[in-house]
């Protein structure tokens, strides 16, 4: 076996591996698959995570998961697939970001590891066991691969930027404790008798 088999050997898993887990998250939140929420449930999710509009959000994340995913698996349109997975994943990873770096204590680790290696295989390309491939890399060339990473790269910048300034807007609201029940008063004698 060469050394480019064992490459494009190494891409097929890794673009498979990858593409499957992520298209089985984008399905849990487009049909709610797996245990999913499907779209009204990501919806409710997304607005309580500060995403605006909140049904918009679930359908974007949902096919940035599901389809770039499906799309890394088969090795179809490679950059553009690898640069939506990406970008749906920065999204996770903003969400996470205030719970450090480990998903053990509910960190970013796991989009982020996700999300980098969707954008590895991106910009690496499928390789030869690949629709690309198949298809003389119509949908696989360098100006593909710009304009999809530049694209995403916005978007992302855009949706996580704007949630963050709905959180900072948000925070006074969010972070004003209610004020305590007055002590219901005492009616009667004893305490614990009725008068």
């Amino acid at each position: 076996m060469t050394a480019l088999n064992r490459r494009d050997l190494g891409l097929l898993a890794l673009r498979v591996g990858t593409g499957a887990v992520l298209a089985a998250h984008g399905t849990q939140k487009l049909f709610g698959w797996f245990g999913g929420g499907g779209i009204e449930g990501t919806t409710k999710a997304m607005e309580a995570m500060g995403f605006s509009p909140g049904r918009e959000s679930a359908i974007a994340a949902g096919l940035g998961e599901a389809g770039g995913g499906a799309l890394l698996a088969l090795g179809l349109a490679t950059p553009a697939a690898g640069a939506a997975a990406a970008g749906a994943m920065a999204g996770a990873v903003a969400v996470h970001l205030p719970a450090g770096f480990f998903a053990m204590s509910g960190g970013y680790e796991y989009p982020a590891f996700l999300g980098f290696t969707a954008a590895a295989i991106g910009i690496a390309g499928a390789g030869r066991y690949s629709l690309d491939h198949a298809t003389g890399h119509v949908l696989d060339r360098p100006w593909v691969v710009a304009t999809a990473f530049i694209g995403s790269a916005l978007a992302a910048a855009a949706v996580v930027g704007r949630r963050a300034e709905a959180l900072t807007t948000d925070e006074p609201d969010r972070g004003t404790p209610a004020p305590e029940p007055e002590p219901e008063p005492e009616h009667g004698g004893a305490r614990g008798t009725e008068g």
